[in-house]
């Protein structure tokens, strides 16, 4: 009888839908497989982040859990502290990165070590896909972009331009992964000279919930033209999960998102197939996505 396994799943923050997503799929998958499970959030601090895990896989050998489930907050997938667990015989999945350590970890390694990743360059690319069936005689996009330090966000940028019409300009901004700081973004544009004479098309954002985030300043618009002009474009954004990003399409609160499966039940499942089997899974595994609506149904508005 395979032994209870111990699963630690570090994530970004409880202020983002996917990262809920992630928590609902980890607790779901533990159930699943009879184990016990802890997640911790680093609070966007990848310096806390690391300070968390490393203090867990330094603590007494049997409060070790058996595997440590990662989403790395900062710019590096934590080769220090992936090594430690590697060290102290604990398992290590990092999500959404593929780190140049793992197949030298590997080698030595006597648990499972491996990375599963949304296919963040396709996300973009399906995203440009969608600007151009709703824009088919061109047009501006506002867009709204991850962090700098995320590479997710740039490859889904990087995708997006890719497949992007030339007619189509793109004026880009930057938050974190939130409502709030999307909404604050939205907020320092609007006083840009710049913006004054913008004529947008389109609200896009990497993630649901910062389009929802520009979606609320609009709202907060005191004059009732601008509000409902800006109200009245097209919100789009990425995730697509049931209860937010599907909900919202219903809602006609967004145009269109784009389904990203959560990653750390599929992470779980393959460590304890690996620990189980006695196996190294593959060193790195994608998810798919998918347009919501479907790109061919999606309507253009007249401009």
């Amino acid at each position: 009888m395979m032994k209870k396994l111990r699963f630690l799943v570090s994530l970004h923050t409880r202020e983002n839908d996917f990262q809920v997503a992630q928590a609902q799929s980890a607790e779901d998958t533990a159930r699943k497989l009879g184990s016990d499970l802890e997640i911790i959030y680093a609070g966007d601090d990848a310096v806390h982040q690391s300070t968390e895990l490393l203090k867990v896989i330094q603590s007494r050998v049997e409060a070790r859990p058996d595997a440590i489930v990662v989403e790395p907050v900062g710019r590096t997938a934590l080769p220090q502290v992936a090594q430690a667990a590697s060290t102290a015989g604990i398992g290590w999945a990092v999500l959404n990165r593929r780190p140049e350590y793992l197949a030298e970890m590997r080698r030595a390694a006597t648990k499972p070590i491996f990375a599963v990743s949304s296919d963040h360059a396709e996300i973009g690319r399906i995203q440009g896909r969608q600007f151009a069936a709703l824009l088919p005689k061109g047009g501006s996009v506002l867009y709204i972009e991850g962090p700098s330090d995320s590479p997710s966000a740039r490859m889904r940028t990087s995708g997006m331009l890719e497949t992007k019409p030339a007619n189509i300009q793109v004026a880009m901004l930057k938050a974190r992964w939130t409502e709030e700081s999307a909404g604050r973004a939205v907020r320092s544009w609007l006083k840009l000279t710049t913006s004054q004479g913008a004529s947008i098309d389109l609200v896009a954002a990497q993630d649901d919930s910062m389009a929802m985030g520009a979606r609320k300043v609009f709202q907060e618009f005191s004059n009732e033209g601008d509000r409902s002009r800006w109200l009245n474009l097209m919100f789009t954004g990425c995730d697509g999960l049931p209860s937010t990003g599907q909900a919202w399409v219903r809602e006609k609160w967004l145009t269109a998102t784009i389904h990203i499966p959560a990653l750390t039940g599929q992470a779980m499942e393959t460590v304890a197939k690996a620990i189980q089997y006695g196996t190294q899974p593959p060193e790195h595994s994608m998810t798919a996505s998918f347009s919501i609506p479907p790109i061919e149904s999606l309507v253009p508005r007249n401009r």
